[in-house]
């Protein structure tokens, strides 16, 4: 159910609706989560902008979405995790790779570690050390992908806390 509205361009404050209008006009339309967001235009601004950011990432886009379907298990968020499955499967992911993503963990040793350390970062950040860095390290991760982490996982938060506040669920089948 529902606790917060999605919005239509005309029902936005004015530059959630510039936003909204702008995204309409490239993509044709845009989903519950960015319209519902359009309650306010500072938050659906800076999830825009922390997203393409995050696209721009040296993380692989499957090893990205195995960190997020991680995340979003954390989290609890429903709609985040059919669209992190969804977007893991169009990225190569198998179903195997799904479900050991959605427990913290992968067949590779390399990932498994970045993997593991995402959900760190999320659940307990306080608890990482240089070892844990080093330990990446050892893994071949760059300090450019380690820095990459904390965004990755925060706009996982951004959005799986939002969609549990405003009662956002993914379609029933």
């Amino acid at each position: 159910m529902s606790n917060l509205p999605a919005l239509t361009p005309d029902e936005a404050p004015a530059k959630s609706r510039d936003i909204l209008n702008d995204i309409i006009g490239r993509h044709g339309s845009v989903g519950p989560m960015v319209s519902t967001m359009a309650h306010s235009p500072a938050l659906l601004q800076g999830y825009l902008d922390l997203s393409r950011a995050m696209k721009r990432t040296k993380i692989p886009r499957a090893l990205s979405e195995k960190i997020s379907l991680a995340v979003q298990e954390q989290i609890g968020c429903g709609l985040c995790l059919a669209a992190h499955t969804e977007a893991g499967r169009a990225a190569g992911l198998t179903d195997t790779d799904i479900a050991l993503a959605r427990q913290g963990t992968a067949t590779d040793a390399r990932e498994a570690a970045l993997v593991a350390f995402a959900v760190r970062v999320l659940t307990e950040p306080a608890s990482l050390t240089g070892d844990d860095i080093a330990l990446l390290r050892a893994h071949g991760w760059s300090d450019r992908v380690i820095a990459e982490i904390p965004g990755l996982v925060s706009l996982n938060l951004l959005t799986g806390a939002f969609n549990l506040v405003a009662g956002l669920e993914p379609a029933r089948q």
